[in-house]
């Protein structure tokens, strides 16, 4: 390879809070030990390929403005080596852990089927031995079953059978290389299984369909002995009008539908939460309260855009809030943090790639510690222990658990002549208590 497109960029170091370099970890310290395991084993952060590689600056309404020397024209394979040169370049100097890629990232673009299972192992080859020299590691794999022209009307929900096929071969390919390079998860990312208008749609079909090319992928994974977590990542809307896959609760109520709820966790991203109306603290939530929670998309959107903006995070409280959650389920297991994010069109220099991904490194370092001192510290535990303490009492237990019909329950209340009191819910104290370490 000539001379690398991030020559000028040494590897990024940790130099400490007090740092004024902007190409220096701040507060990322990757060996510091938080609640047991170094800040590189809590946070399990990787690089998306996609955004960072892929993506060339283009939107609606204008051409690209990267200009990097793999852009332009279809992808041959010199381009896709220079593309995996250069990627694994900008891994080892970031210093992350981690990569996830889409099957069409990484390979040449490809005319027919046969040529696609070519292409794509043609470069895992290549891949499998970036990461023998490097140590970088693959937190997860996907197909793309949403960009090429024959997925306008959806992967698995077409109402093609030759496209359902086609969506087949891929996951099928991808989730075996996955396997090969060891990868730790692997995402089902639904980015066009819905619909636009239901004057077209045949819902019960597109459903099933869906339900059941997932319980392949799962039987698949058994087949081939991966040991990896199967995700599917929550999005509400866009491309299109309604997605099958709205949001955690929507496909939790899936799983249980088509018996995958043991089988398939979910992937969490903080735009697509924020975009189906929740929090992303929220969806956390919701995925550990039903024992689904996987990994993350870590990212956020714009409040005065109404699309999928995917920028890097600033919000310290926002992903304070977000790692409490997380830690306070448990923590990862398998998956981790992915930057699905991109700089903006106008940050068209190799630098700027690397400042989008250090600012948020960091955002997120900080947010781990803040997150970890208020799990430790106790009160919003104490509080909501404390709110709901009557609950454990033998009377309120006989309601919750069968042995107490609805008759019985109002008679006794009428009986004893329940009179309920007021008890304040101390929001205002409680978001104090948040602003208190997220300040610091």
């Amino acid at each position: 390879m000539n001379r690398s497109y991030f020559a000028d960029i040494a590897p990024i170091a940790y130099e400490g809070p007090h740092s004024k370099n902007p190409l220096a970890f701040r507060f990322y310290d990757k060996k510091r030990l938080v609640m047991g395991k170094t800040m590189e084993k809590q946070l399990r952060m990787a690089v998306c390929y996609w955004h960072t590689f892929n993506w060339d600056g283009f939107d609606v309404f204008g051409a690209g403005t990267f200009r990097r020397p793999w852009h332009g024209g279809p992808l041959d394979q010199t381009a896709a080596d220079h593309k995996l040169d250069e990627a694994f370049e900008f891994f080892t100097r970031l210093g992350l852990p981690y990569f996830c890629f889409h099957d069409t990232d990484v390979m040449a673009q490809a005319q027919n089927i046969r040529e696609h299972v070519s292409n794509f192992l043609h470069m895992v080859e290549k891949i499998e031995r970036k990461m023998s020299t490097s140590g970088v590691k693959v937190l997860w794999g996907t197909a793309n079953l949403f960009s090429h022209p024959r997925y306008m009307a959806g992967g698995a929900t077409n109402p093609d059978p030759d496209v359902f096929r086609f969506a087949a071969t891929q996951v099928r390919h991808c989730l075996e290389a996955t396997h090969r390079l060891q990868g730790e998860n692997y995402v089902l990312w639904g980015g066009r299984e819905g619909y636009d208008t239901l004057l077209n749609t045949n819902l019960e079909q597109e459903k099933n369909q869906l339900g059941r090319f997932i319980s392949m992928v799962v039987e698949h994974k058994h087949k081939i002995g991966f040991k990896g977590l199967i995700l599917i990542e929550p999005k509400p809307h866009e491309p299109t009008k309604h997605q099958y896959d709205f949001d955690v609760d929507t496909i939790y109520g899936f799983l249980r539908h088509h018996g995958l709820e043991k089988e398939v966790k979910v992937n969490i991203e903080s735009n697509h939460a924020t975009l189906s109306g929740h929090s992303f603290e929220h969806e956390i939530a919701m995925a550990v309260d039903f024992g689904i929670f996987g990994s993350v998309d870590m990212n956020r959107g714009d409040p005065q855009n109404g699309w999928d903006t995917d920028q890097f995070p600033y919000d310290i409280r926002e992903i304070t809030l977000a790692l409490y959650y997380v830690l306070k389920g448990g923590g990862f297991t398998s998956g981790g943090n992915n930057f699905d994010a991109k700089v903006r069109r106008q940050s068209v220099d190799p630098v700027d790639l690397f400042y989008g991904h250090i600012g948020a490194i960091d955002v997120l370092a900080r947010g781990l510690l803040n997150a970890a001192a208020m799990l430790e510290g106790g009160e919003l535990t104490a509080f909501i222990d404390q709110r709901y303490a009557d609950w454990n009492s033998e009377s309120a237990r006989t309601m919750l658990e069968g042995r107490a019909t609805l008759a019985a329950i109002a008679d006794a209340a009428v009986a004893s002549n329940v009179t309920p009191v007021a008890h304040s819910g101390r929001q205002e104290y409680l978001e104090n208590i948040v602003s208190r370490y997220t300040s610091s």
